[in-house]
């Protein structure tokens, strides 16, 4: 597809530089039209055809060694032919994890929207990067629409947003923007000469708090975990305490990061108590509600999120829940007076003129740590549009709904345990095998018990049966965390869940 035949040369006018023909285009454009043609068939029949089909693999499980054999890794001088390609798609799609299977329940995304993945193939076809009206007019407008209908939801009359990489990176935005707004002339004067900052988050909140504090210079040992409940949420008098300790010792206090649907347990802390508090001591609140965001769609289950409105940040990942397609994630702020332009703005002028020919505050990419950044925001807005707020709605209560039958199902036979009433998606339990049942619960009982989830893992994921996900946590042996997310879920596969641990545990 890539190369210019000898026979160029023979052209009229033909014009060689450096040894390089210059006339015409060297693709062949028809060749890789075909291929693109033949790819996506194959994507139709291999991918979205069997998305729900129950009697095919969620994984074609093979060693890291034994699949480099199977895999053609090696990168050549000449091109492969379009045959051998198609092929190595092929691999890529049988080796590889169908996330979109009913019974992939390992992460905190699974499924597929249809409408979602449309919106993919079209950014994906006409590679846009979000950063200046001229060159993604489009995009940038949607992601305007986008944001302002989410900050709706979260209760504010106004607010500023940009969609990121991840969660993770969302965090980090919200935790420099606060430290913007505590000490400005950070951006210029940098770290020296400020006292030490200090930050608070709940033993359950996600690690790239870590990750945050390290990156920006802020240092691991200045989080302040605040102790939570037996349910995992924020324990309100705990946080008091501890901004106190921390203003005695001379340390500044600056942030709060609240949790709104922890990574394990799916907890939800109290963000009315915590607003109280930051309001109280002046501390800029981050929500991170990367997971449990989207109940605010449910007007049953937003509830959950009572307080969120105080919020100064939050973080929301449509691609989760609502099954946006990853990646799809937003910071929300309720400044809307241009902070986030104001702390990560560096005025690059072959970029942002100021004396273009139109409106130029549709030039939102200083605002961004990124320069080039995908149209995340189109997916979930062709995805809104084609079900309506009522159809996500109805995503999150269903995914709710089976999550409190599973759970109800799990009481009722012998050798599951619940640990703890779900409150959102994520149910957590024992299966202690019949080895196990007539055992007294001692330091023995535990340590084999902490055993048996990774084996019968290996075992579902070698079968290609189902994947799901357990962990040892805060003190307590490895055990199951079933996450419910996609509609092609039903109940049927809840009661396979349960039948198929027992199967593959019997001998156990």
């Amino acid at each position: 597809v890539g190369t210019y035949k000898p026979e160029m040369l023979q052209k009229k006018n033909a014009v060689l530089v450096d040894g390089v023909v210059l006339n015409g285009p060297i693709t062949d454009s028809k060749a890789g039209e075909k291929f693109v043609e033949e790819a996506c068939k194959l994507i139709m029949e291999e991918v979205i055809q069997k998305a729900n089909d129950i009697t095919e693999k969620v994984c074609e499980w093979r060693a890291p060694e034994t699949l480099k054999t199977i895999l053609d890794l090696e990168m050549r001088d000449t091109g492969e032919s379009h045959q051998k390609l198609l092929q190595l798609c092929q691999d890529v799609i049988q080796y590889s994890v169908k996330t979109n299977h009913p019974r992939f329940f390992n992460q905190l995304y699974a499924g597929m929207d249809y409408y979602s993945l449309v919106a993919r193939f079209i950014t994906e076809a006409l590679n846009p990067s979000v950063y200046t009206y001229e060159v993604s007019p489009v995009f940038l407008l949607v992601e305007e629409a986008v944001i302002k209908k989410m900050i709706e939801f979260i209760g504010w009359k106004e607010g500023d947003g940009i969609f990121n990489p991840g969660g993770s990176v969302s965090n980090i935005y919200a935790m420099n923007l606060a430290r913007y707004k505590f000490c400005p002339e950070i951006k210029e004067k940098g770290l020296s000469g400020l006292p030490r900052l200090v930050l608070f988050a709940s033993e359950e909140c996600h690690y790239s708090m870590k990750k945050a504090a390290s990156f920006l210079g802020i240092g691991t040992e200045n989080i302040c975990f605040i102790k939570t409940d037996e349910r995992g949420k924020m324990i309100p008098e705990e946080l008091e305490k501890q901004v106190q300790r921390a203003r005695k010792e001379g340390s500044a206090p600056f942030l709060v990061c609240a949790t709104a649907g922890t990574t394990v347990l799916g907890a939800f802390d109290p963000l009315d108590k915590i607003a109280n508090i930051c309001e109280k001591h002046g501390l800029w609140l981050h929500v991170d509600a990367s997971w449990g965001g989207s109940a605010l769609i449910s007007k049953k289950h937003r509830k959950l999120l009572h307080g969120i409105h105080r919020a100064d940040s939050v973080a929301w990942n449509p691609h989760k829940m609502l099954m946006a397609g990853i990646q799809c994630c937003a910071l929300l702020v309720k400044d809307n007076s241009g902070l986030l332009k104001k702390c990560y703005s560096a005025k690059a002028a072959y970029l942002f003129q100021q004396d273009k020919f139109y409106d130029v505050s549709y030039d939102t990419g200083d605002k961004s740590i990124q320069c080039s950044r995908r149209p995340d925001a189109f997916k979930f807005w062709l995805m809104w549009k084609a079900l309506g707020t009522a159809g996500l709605e109805e995503r999150v209560n269903r995914a709710l709904a089976l999550a409190r039958y599973l759970a109800e199902e799990i009481k009722k036979r012998e050798g599951f345990q619940l640990l703890w009433e779900p409150e959102y998606a994520n149910v957590c339990f024992w299966y202690i095998p019949p080895s196990l049942r007539k055992m007294e619960e001692g330091p023995e009982f535990w340590q084999k018990l902490h055993l048996v989830a990774p084996v019968i893992k290996e075992r579902m994921m070698k079968k290609g049966s189902m994947m799901l996900g357990y962990q040892p946590h805060q003190g307590k042996v490895n055990f199951f965390r079933q996450v419910i997310i996609s509609p092609q879920v039903s109940r049927e596969d809840m009661d396979f869940l349960l039948d198929e641990i027992e199967q593959l545990a019997k001998d156990l």
